[in-house]
């Protein structure tokens, strides 16, 4: 009796979350039917990012409720984070490259003076950190997920650390960690003294779930970041319901939950990435528990490395032995994000663009590996079998291996 009504229960959660889908997926079709009720459109944007071609200039920009792409001479002079009101050809794009992103035609544009928010003065002050243009792109993208140019996202390809430098879960934990910690010794004083009946880490819990949702906000809802933010609140949840937090349920009822809620994110790499890095953390905690705590610590980062190898290979085939090097990094990386978001703030930063400088400027052997489609779905099969089979677990770490050899081995 209690597990029928156990699955009922989770039955009917599903249907309501496909009932936000379909209402949210409705709305949004609604607003792509203004967008082509006309040959042109006209709206105002914010520059994202510029990718530079030889004798144009590519545009990402972002609108009220949606990103799109557009080309540009060079010599109009548009830098990024600049408002501009924008008249672009509407007629041809079909709801699926609206939901993606699409490439349009531009007929008209000019700039406008764009008002001053708090995430600008963020900018400016990573900006006022630094002198090397790239230096300060690497730490909008750390602090407030801003895009980053081709050069950038190839350097931090070929040291295998684009997890790092896109926010999601990663940064969410060690934020979280650091924020609890803050409040957690003044907030003592004052429950104490004040309402002491109180539950004091739950208080902290939701001081810094607070935090977290404003900076969310912030960055304007990335997906990997949000994935992270609904399994934090989710945690929370069963936290006080006495429910198992870290199982596979959870991780399927945040997909569903931000699917429902944001439909276009179906269409995210990140957050595709983010959902498949969770569940493989996830199976490394199933088989691997029971390891020395120390050995687990490094052995969880290298077998985290090698088992994304053949989900990343397919769609990024840049290969080079330094990204090794971001096992290491992602352990230090613990240490140095929470330095720096200190460093910034009080102007230190700059005292140690020598070292990253000579980071990026690293010459690397590039090659290109890419994942054979066939084995990318055999991988993702026996990936889901391990779940609840320990003889498909020992068939995907026999794949791992003999991909990353594979791999590394033609280096």
């Amino acid at each position: 009796m209690i597990i029928y009504k156990e699955k009922s229960k989770q039955i009917v959660t599903i249907l309501f979350l496909f009932f936000i889908f379909l209402l949210n997926l409705s709305i949004e079709y609604s607003k792509y039917l203004d967008l082509i009720e006309e040959e042109i459109f006209e709206t105002q944007v914010e520059v994202l990012n510029i990718y530079q071609k030889d004798d144009f200039d590519i545009l990402k920009l972002k609108a009220s409720n949606f990103d799109f792409f557009t080309s540009f001479p060079k010599d109009e002079k548009i830098d990024k984070f600049q408002i501009l009101n924008i008249v672009f050809i509407s007629k041809d794009i079909s709801f699926l490259e609206y939901l993606k992103g699409f490439y349009t035609k531009t007929v008209y544009f000019d700039f406008l003076e764009k008002e001053e928010k708090f995430k600008d003065k963020i900018i400016k002050k990573i900006n006022s950190n630094h002198q090397d243009k790239m230096i300060s792109e690497l730490f909008q993208a750390l602090f407030l997920a801003l895009p980053i140019s081709k050069e950038l996202r190839d350097i931090c390809t070929n040291y295998g650390i684009a997890h790092v430098i896109a926010l999601s879960g990663f940064h969410i934990v060690v934020l979280s960690f650091c924020i609890y910690w803050i409040v957690y010794f003044p907030y003592s004083f004052f429950h104490q003294k004040f309402f002491p009946y109180r539950n004091k880490r739950f208080d902290i819990l939701i001081f810094t779930l607070i935090f977290l949702l404003y900076y969310l906000i912030l960055t304007d809802i990335v997906p990997s970041l949000l994935r992270a933010f609904v399994m934090f609140c989710l945690g929370i949840y069963l936290l006080r319901s006495n429910i198992k937090i870290f199982s596979y349920m959870t991780l399927f009822y945040t997909f569903l939950i931000v699917i429902a809620f944001f439909p276009k994110y179906i269409f995210s790499l990140g957050f595709w990435f983010s959902i498949i890095a969770v569940f493989y953390i996830y199976l490394f905690m199933q088989y691997f528990k029971n390891l020395n705590k120390y050995f687990q610590l490094f052995f969880f980062n290298l077998w985290m490395f090698l088992i994304f190898n053949p989900i990343v290979h397919l769609f990024f085939p840049q290969t080079t032995i330094e990204q090794f090097l971001s096992i290491i990094i992602t352990i230090a990386f613990t240490l140095f994000y929470p330095f720096e978001i200190v460093a910034h703030t009080f102007d230190f930063a700059i005292y140690f663009d020598e070292y990253i400088k000579n980071f990026l400027e690293y010459k690397f052997f590039v090659y290109e590996v890419k994942t054979p489609l066939y084995f990318f779905i055999v991988y993702l099969i026996f990936s889901f079998l391990s779940i609840f089979y320990k003889k498909a677990f020992y068939i995907l770490n026999l794949l791992m291996i003999l991909f990353n050899l594979f791999l590394y081995l033609r280096f």
